[in-house]
């Protein structure tokens, strides 16, 4: 009874450990597939940027396998959520390696984007993000125009100082005077953003009056204070959605009539405060829904629902430029997880020229960013309503 009952146990055990490896076994191909991993925080806070990226590049590489996939082989997808933080982001990509990825699409937020990427850079591992905008994501030392850059990853959105240079050019269009910054000091993102356009409209002649405030903080008072006694026009608010309904009611409810002006990272912000309190806004963004109905249609097909902000675009742009690049180093007969086979992907993602997406054409520059314009977005009853590409 024993020898039985050890037997039944080990059985057990052997079947839950082949459970727990996600179906992969170390191989980057097993002959008929190439595996491709997909960081993303799927649960947490901000998920909801996550879930849209991950949701985007997976049905771009679901057509892909449709239509015969690359070389004949499928693209098997190896999925981890890190759920918004640096630590789990790491571990996602130490057990993609240990599954045997080949290139890796993510992660999704800037903070895990950089963690990643200083262990990707360290293995020459291809890595792309859909939505990770700070510099310092493809370049050591931004401050540094002699830093290293890491050669290894490309981003499909455009950076940073991009998104705020951008605003405070549309700001001096739209005749402000006087603007300020409110952001989170603590978040790459935001502050990258918010310190780009305060430095661009010294530049162009605007006063801009900045305000921070601690990750977590709920109550902006104080700064909203601030910033109604300067006489602001227009208030950026580079931040993440919750924040940024936050900010929005508070400022309203404390009188404040300025506009609104934000970044991306405001891609469904109608959800998160009313229209009234948005009406008028604008943002920047890369990519306006509405403007590719074959990509929206599928989506709403695979999904059930129609996209909701420019992620889901992102994500499926993302997909679509790492396996255009996948396409090369299997064209070359190269072996899967080799670091030929890596080093190929590379190089065919810098070599990229006009590829087509749904977010735009893409080229890169010399550091790794797309080159492509900004589309400019307003609120208008409680709708991000596509204004013109700036």
């Amino acid at each position: 009874m024993k020898k039985i009952l050890c037997f039944v146990l080990a059985a057990a055990m052997a079947l839950s450990l082949a459970a727990c490896g996600n179906g992969s076994n170390g191989n980057a191909s097993d002959g008929n597939t190439i595996k491709v991993g997909v960081i993303a925080n799927t649960t947490g806070d901000s998920s909801q940027y996550g879930i849209a990226v991950s949701q985007g590049a997976k049905l771009y590489i679901k057509q892909l396998n449709e239509e015969g996939g690359i070389n004949g082989k499928q693209i098997e997808v190896v999925e981890y959520d890190d759920k918004g933080a640096t630590a789990d982001a790491v571990n996602a990509y130490e057990r993609m390696k240990s599954d045997g990825v080949t290139a890796v699409i993510g992660a999704v937020l800037t903070n895990t984007t950089l963690a990643v990427a200083d262990k990707t850079y360290e293995d020459n591992m291809p890595q792309i993000t859909a939505s990770a905008t700070a510099a310092s994501v493809t370049v050591l030392d931004p401050t540094d125009e002699n830093s290293d850059i890491r050669t290894n990853v490309f981003r499909a959105c455009f950076i940073d100082p991009f998104q705020g240079e951008k605003m405070a050019e549309y700001a001096q269009k739209l005749g402000a005077t006087k603007c300020a910054v409110l952001y989170d000091s603590g978040n790459d993102y935001a502050k990258g953003v918010g310190d780009a356009f305060a430095a661009k409209c010294k530049e162009l002649g605007i006063e801009c009056t900045v305000e921070g405030y601690a990750t977590g903080d709920k109550d902006f008072k104080a700064q909203l204070t601030n910033i109604k006694a300067s006489g602001a026009e227009y208030i950026m608010c580079p931040n993440y959605l919750e924040d940024v309904g936050l900010i929005v009611t508070q400022a309203r409810q404390q009188g404040i009539t300025a506009g609104f002006l934000g970044g991306d990272g405001w891609s469904g912000v109608s959800a998160y405060a009313s229209a009234e309190d948005l009406e008028g806004s604008y943002f920047c963004s890369g990519y306006a829904l509405g403007s590719n109905a074959e990509f929206e249609e599928a989506y709403a097909a695979e999904y059930g629902e129609a996209p909701k902000q420019m992620f889901e675009a992102l994500g499926y742009d993302a997909a679509l430029l790492m396996c255009n690049a996948l396409k090369s180093a299997e064209e070359q007969g190269l072996e899967a997880g080799s670091d030929e086979y890596k080093q190929a992907v590379i190089d065919a993602m810098k070599a990229t020229n006009g590829l087509e997406g749904v977010t735009g054409t893409f080229s890169f520059d010399d550091q790794n960013n797309p080159i492509k314009s900004a589309s400019i977005l307003q609120i208008q009853g409680g709708e991000e309503v596509f204004v013109e590409n700036f």
